[in-house]
């Protein structure tokens, strides 16, 4: 059954989530199945450093569905925590009428925790800032994160990552009132919003932005917009949509920077966990009837524009 949601919520209740968000967990509350990737070529950091050391962004572990000792020590201790987002709205954001938390990372963070404990009462949503994602997993806070996290080079160095499940780019919010019609003209000299941590702060740096105001959570940034603090917002488009669609007085310009993907981040040494994680993501797309295509459909494919709602275009072809 689908809630009503906060597609109206006015500036001053959004701010109010932003403030509750700062305390409720240190800022945030970011076809057949398909087979796990090999040799696959080697790719330049994607965080718009120049001369960056290469990395392979697709490599992973093997699905598999054996408790090793990782997943075996987190049924010991009888919780699975996973690291999630309450701040953005159709991929983790904590429903103002019910008080839960819903949307497209939530659906597979549920089905992940469901899957690998067997009990969904035993799965509990944490939520986590984006600049802190790493941080809780290193930290044991959490035991894995799915919170919209980029697969790059530097997020490997700390992380290991599942397949990834969902395609993303950098697009640029702006007010309605905003002459600025494509990114560079959005970001160029412009002061511009981005969360901490993100990959957008790193474009930000190459792309000529005058000044850049990081936020723990993607969400202040469109509170600041609306007080006229910043020019514009940069995230990934798929969060940059569920905020126009949230917010009617923003809109999103044309262009976008930096393709990735997205994927689910384990502690490195959890590799059985990581295994784990890869087969459900395989079931959870093959899944017709409940997965990731009803997902996708019901949270994110309302909210793209028209040219731009093929489920295809979100999968990842690994």
């Amino acid at each position: 059954m689908r809630r009503r949601t906060a597609g109206t919520r006015p500036a001053a209740a959004l701010a109010l989530l932003a403030a509750g968000a700062a305390v409720l967990g240190g800022g945030g509350p970011s076809g057949a199945a398909p087979a796990a990737a090999t040799g696959a070529p080697q790719a330049v950091r994607s965080t718009g450093q120049e001369q960056a050391e290469p990395c392979d962004l697709t490599s992973t572990v093997p699905p598999s569905t054996v408790d090793g000792t990782a997943v075996k020590a987190i049924k010991a201790k009888g919780t699975l925590i996973v690291g999630v987002d309450q701040n953005s709205y159709r991929w983790g954001a904590r429903n103002p009428n019910t008080g839960e938390l819903e949307g497209f990372d939530i659906d597979l963070a549920r089905a992940i925790g469901t899957a690998v404990m067997g009990d969904p009462s035993k799965v509990v949503l944490k939520p986590v800032s984006t600049a802190g994602r790493a941080d809780a997993l290193t930290g044991n806070q959490v035991d894995l994160i799915v919170r919209t996290m980029t697969i790059n080079c530097a997020n490997l160095k700390k992380v290991a990552f599942s397949r990834s499940y969902f395609n993303i780019k950098q697009r640029v919010l702006v007010p309605r009132s905003s002459t600025a019609k494509n990114l560079d003209e959005a970001v160029n000299g412009r002061t511009v919003c981005a969360a901490d941590g993100s990959v957008a702060k790193d474009v930000l740096e190459k792309k000529g932005a005058k000044q850049i105001v990081l936020v723990t959570n993607q969400l202040d940034c469109l509170v600041r917009m609306q007080l006229g603090k910043v020019d514009a917002t940069m995230t990934d488009d798929e969060l940059a949509v569920g905020q126009a669609a949230q917010d009617q007085t923003v809109k999103v310009v044309d262009g976008f920077e930096q393709p990735e993907t997205i994927g689910v981040a384990m502690r490195q040494n959890s590799t059985d966990l990581t295994a784990r994680v890869n087969q459900v993501i395989s079931d959870y797309y093959a899944d017709k009837d409940k997965g990731w295509q009803k997902s996708f459909e019901k949270w994110v494919q309302p909210y793209l524009p028209e040219n731009s709602k093929d489920p295809g275009l979100y999968w990842p072809a690994r």
